[in-house]
């Protein structure tokens, strides 16, 4: 690849996480329970992202990822490797549309830093793969995802202890971020993704009245998380690209918020410095694709129109229908497409098999020849 043409979005993309093999999640288990040394486990990992990324290879993606396979949530892992932060386990998980998740969070015991965070060391890992076919990618959740975290239920009581001034907070996890950005493009990162399903709550309107109780508007609270995203992104060398993706649940096949981005578009669209979109679509929960007039200036969509909650494939002129929609809001060439998400944002993964994972990814290669 050209560096150009190695700048992602790419016309046929990936969100990022795999359906995990199943001598993983034995090794995941026996770690968690003593049977299996740290040392076994990163072994077994680097086996099973190695034939990974074969396998993305193997397809054609223009962009590798370690299938989030030495995580078991898309989200908290990372958080845990930040200073400050340590592991919860708490009454109740997170409340999905038919199930509720295990019950693990991120809270504080210090001051937040970006130090030394673990998830370098596992990007130099995929990095190794990295050649003039493939750009290596690494996922990360969006700093507003952290503040969201830190201010969830009893958490937010830990927080204030050791931030009584929420500036102070915001500044601190954006200078963790930066850090770890730093390191990261240091490592040889120039693609990082940004995973925000903070905007999720702001669409659904039941789920916001009832979280917040009238107490904060939606556009002081997008305003902030804007501004956190940002600021983690300031002073970043120019050939660092950062995109977000934002959605509205992924866990065992089922949701969590539903809603279109007609709330938060103004913020989100016209004001997060980010190079591109992966935006969910791959129903009627997501809205119509009217607020993507409001991506300013050359920003890029990645339609996330083929769902990896169903192992169902997506009739394919339906889908190219629905890129022409898409496009007379944003331009055609600064479109793409992907599924909606990942296919296991946490470890127990989406109900389907991986030869149904690997034909959603096919068909996403398919349509994306054919329309562009």
């Amino acid at each position: 690849m050209t560096q150009l043409k190695k700048r992602a979005p790419f016309k046929f993309d990936i969100v990022g996480s795999f359906l995990r093999p199943d001598y993983l999640k034995e090794a995941r288990e026996g770690w968690k329970n003593g049977t299996v040394t740290d040392d076994e486990l990163r072994k077994t990992e680097d086996r099973a992202i190695t034939e990974l990324i074969e396998k993305q290879k193997e397809a054609g993606l223009p962009v590798i990822t370690d299938g989030e396979f030495r995580r078991s949530w898309w989200h908290l892992d990372f958080m845990w490797g930040l200073q400050g932060v340590k592991k919860l386990e708490v009454e109740r998980g997170y409340a999905f549309h038919d199930e509720v998740t295990r019950g693990e969070s991120a809270g504080l015991c210090g001051k937040i830093s970006g130090e030394n965070h673990p998830f370098v060391e596992h990007f130099k890992f995929v990095k190794l793969f990295e050649d003039d076919s493939v750009t290596a990618r690494q996922t990360i959740p969006a700093p507003a995802q952290f503040l969201a975290e830190l201010e969830r239920g009893d958490n937010l009581e830990q927080t204030k202890y050791y931030y009584p001034d929420e500036e102070e907070l915001i500044r601190d996890i954006a200078s963790a971020y930066h850090t770890v950005l730093v390191d990261l493009y240091e490592a040889g990162c120039r693609n990082v993704q940004f995973d925000d399903c903070t905007w999720g709550m702001f669409c659904d309107t039941k789920y916001w009245e009832a979280r917040q109780k009238g107490s904060k508007s939606v556009t002081s609270e997008a305003e902030k998380y804007v501004r956190l995203n940002n600021l983690a992104m300031e002073n970043l060398p120019e050939d660092l690209v950062i995109n977000t993706h934002v959605c509205r649940g992924n866990y065992h096949s089922t949701w969590a918020s539903s809603g279109g981005y007609a709330p938060i578009a103004p913020h989100l669209f016209g004001k997060e410095n980010v190079s591109a979109y992966y935006l969910e679509f791959d129903d009627e929960r997501s809205g119509d694709f009217e607020p993507l007039h409001y991506v300013d200036g050359d920003k890029q969509v990645v339609l996330g129109l083929i769902t990896t909650k169903s192992p169902d494939l997506e009739e394919k002129s339906r889908i190219i229908e629905r890129i022409r929609k898409a496009s007379r809001y944003i331009p055609l060439d600064r479109l793409s497409l992907s599924p909606q998400c990942g296919f296991a944002s946490t470890e127990e993964g989406n109900k389907l098999t991986e030869e149904e994972q690997w034909e959603k990814i096919k068909l996403v290669k398919e349509i994306s020849e054919e329309v562009w």
